[in-house]
């Protein structure tokens, strides 16, 4: 999560695959395990497997409760943060959103 958008704040995905085909095991992303949380999951219709998400911290209290589904419409295809208890209201796209008591939980650049 950042501060933008139209509404406050966005939601970010950077994607990464883990090439295991050459066996270099130097080309891992950083994950700081004193500031990122690591989930592992697969997908609920069996088509992707070992999924591995990484949140910072900071991030996670904005979407705590939220569901990070993938979403195939006409014009795209893409993850998308849906039913985030902590937003009041989001934008038309979807891809930023109004925190809940903002005044508790000011943007923090």
């Amino acid at each position: 999560v950042d501060a933008g958008g139209c509404s406050g704040f966005q939601y970010k995905f950077e994607l990464e695959q883990k090439d295991c085909s050459d066996g270099d095991e130097d080309d891992e992303p950083a994950i700081d395990p004193e500031d990122d949380v690591v989930i592992e999951s697969s997908l609920s219709d069996g088509s992707l497997s070992n999924v591995t998400v990484v949140i910072d911290e900071g991030s996670l209290e904005y979407i705590k409760g939220s569901t990070v589904d993938f979403v195939r419409e006409m014009i795209r295809s893409s993850f998308a943060i849906v039913e985030n208890p902590q937003s009041e209201s989001a934008c038309g796209c979807g891809s930023s959103f109004a925190v809940k008591n903002f005044t508790a939980n000011p943007a923090l650049d």
